[in-house]
């Protein structure tokens, strides 16, 4: 079995899905005879065709509203924003429409479609091609927010989504595209959706983080052993709907709780965690949550960027001062 990067796991997650189910399509902007401009599609059009792979105009409004269309009639679409900025103009389409459509029929209709975006920053690109804008679909109802953080949950996770019966923004981070590699089976064994993955156990801290920021947060769990302090790392994955049982029992344990995120501070999804655990937890919590997050800004251009980002040292950094504060 051949080891894979995380861009590879997607390509393979689709080509499985694509062979197994005619009713699956891809569509986007250079998805086809290009691959994606990523290349997540690569090889994908000379295996199923052009009616099952097709580039669109540079439209993200057409393409979200071709995709709901072809959902609402029994495809499974599987639309791509080629970077995570550009999913504004589709807003309007996931959120009035696909995230709504089981509802607004009473059940008659679903939304199978997933909306695939590269995330995140660390790639050298404008601000609009960097940005981690998860929070802003993570309180729509009747929608999921997925973002894997290894080649083998991109794979099973993205199997899930394209079968799940409602709309899933797929945010996949590009700064680990090609990082590392892992084996993964191209045996077509989906991951649960809705599951935090307990990455490390540990007994005095919990590190809560979630897609590219699980690298830099396995570090500092890494840095923090050397001292003789054990943390335990969760990778939430599926933001939402939110595994918050896994998280509270982690916490119930650890009595300490650190979040990484990417996103700005002010209202991103660290801060709904952060007040769950305020709410659920307190009898359990030795010392306040502290979060750990891009600043409030703008993605700086690539001599900045990586100041944007939090690091390794931010983290062991936060999560010392809880351990001091308990």
């Amino acid at each position: 079995m051949a080891a894979i990067t995380l861009i590879e796991a997607v390509t393979q997650a689709l080509a499985y899905e694509m062979k197994h189910d005619k009713s699956v399509v891809v569509l986007g902007e250079d998805v086809g005879v290009n691959g994606g401009v990523f290349r997540a599609t690569q090889g994908l059009s000379d295996k199923f065709g052009e009616w099952r792979v097709f580039d669109t105009p540079l439209d993200e409004t057409t393409i979200a509203g071709v995709t709901v269309g072809l959902a609402a009639q029994g495809m499974k679409p599987v639309c791509e924003a080629q970077f995570e900025g550009f999913i504004y103009p589709m807003m309007e389409q996931i959120c009035c429409h696909a995230a709504r459509m089981r509802n607004r029929t009473r059940g008659r209709l679903t939304c199978p479609a997933v909306f695939r975006a590269p995330w995140g920053g660390g790639i050298h690109a404008p601000e609009h091609h960097s940005e981690a804008n998860e929070h802003l679909f993570t309180n729509v109802p009747g929608l999921r927010v997925v973002l894997p953080s290894s080649p083998a949950r991109a794979y099973g996770l993205l199997l899930a989504a394209i079968r799940d019966p409602d709309p899933v923004v797929f945010y996949e981070p590009k700064r680990i595209y090609r990082q590392y590699k892992e084996e993964v089976p191209d045996d077509g064994e989906a991951l649960p959706l809705d599951m935090c993955f307990v990455l490390r156990d540990g007994t005095d801290i919990t590190l809560v983080t979630w897609g590219a920021e699980v690298k830099e947060t396995l570090e500092a769990a890494d840095a923090l052993a050397k001292e003789g302090i054990s943390a335990e790392v969760i990778d939430v994955a599926t933001l939402t709907p939110l595994d918050f049982d896994t998280i509270a029992e982690s916490v119930q344990k650890t009595g300490r709780c650190v979040i990484v995120q990417e996103a700005p501070k002010t209202a991103g999804f660290g801060a709904e965690i952060a007040a769950r655990v305020a709410e659920e937890c307190i009898f359990d919590l030795l010392a306040p949550v502290a979060r750990v997050s891009g600043w409030d800004i703008h993605t700086p251009l690539y001599r900045l960027e990586m100041k944007q980002l939090p690091n390794t040292a931010r983290i062991v950094d936060a999560a010392k001062r809880t351990l001091a504060a308990g």
